[in-house]
């Protein structure tokens, strides 16, 4: 089964923003470079944060601002200049002026911009934090890919536009049957010399059901996915097992 990359995607802050990408060095048992490398703690994720001034392990996105709980922060746009991975990220909202920030020395500038879009009856955001290695939802350092002909499919179901960014994928592919990537767990697919194991189906939770051009929820997706599908998944994980370049419509096979 051959299809091509069609987009490369990385989300410097957890749950907030996100970037397209034309390449991507992929290391064996490594997440997407650049992802998910910065998170907003909350009160709540505090008391498992440690002591020091960073978390010295993964900890899990109920410690974290996240979209579901904020369906405002999935509107947010932006990230790194691709040339410039460590410096200042831009960020964009329709409620909002842009922000620039330096992750690294500003992270109460990015709490006080995103502040109106958390809700006041959920533990407040204390601060900016690095992992050690990405915040991503799973422990495991995995990368998300996602189909653009089961988006299609989705999409002519509830007769509605719904766009990638509401997914937060690493890598959409073009050309497999729709729906066709849920057979591939245990897999490994290639590309060029990359290998990528697949390792599971991807649950979606209610972050998914909102609009990322407004923040307002327009469906409830898990729900339209289980009754469509039988269940609440969209896209798989995979491992990358051998490293190497990927980009843009390099072929992916299976």
């Amino acid at each position: 089964m051959t299809a091509r990359i069609a987009r490369i995607r990385r989300y410097p802050i957890k749950s907030i923003g996100g970037q397209d990408m034309t390449r991507a060095e992929l290391s064996a048992a490594r997440r997407l470079p650049g992802d998910r490398i910065w998170a907003i703690l909350t009160d709540a994720g505090e008391r498992h944060a440690g002591d020091g001034p960073e978390p010295d392990r993964w900890l899990p996105k109920s410690c974290f601002l996240r979209g579901v709980a904020a369906s405002g922060l999935q509107a947010v746009k932006g990230g790194w200049a691709e040339d410039a991975p460590e410096g200042a990220i831009t960020l964009s909202h329709p409620a909002f002026s842009d922000l620039t920030f330096d992750p690294e020395t500003e992270g109460q500038r990015l709490i006080d911009w995103v502040a109106p879009l958390w809700p006041a009856d959920k533990p407040a955001p204390t601060r900016l934090v690095r992992g050690p290695t990405g915040w991503t939802d799973v422990s495991q350092p995995w990368i998300s890919i996602l189909s653009l002909s089961s988006l299609r499919d989705l999409e002519g179901r509830l007769d509605q536009p719904l766009g990638i960014e509401r997914w937060r994928a690493n890598i959409w592919v073009d050309g497999w049957e729709p729906f066709a990537e849920r057979a591939l767990v245990g897999q490994i697919l290639n590309v060029g010399g990359v290998e990528l194991r697949v390792t599971e189906m991807i649950g979606r939770c209610a972050a998914t059901s909102a609009n990322t051009d407004t923040g307002q929820l327009d469906s409830d997706m898990p729900a339209a996915l289980t009754s469509n599908y039988g269940d609440h998944c969209f896209g798989v994980y995979a491992e990358v097992v051998t490293g190497g370049t990927i980009a843009l419509q390099d072929e992916i096979r299976a």
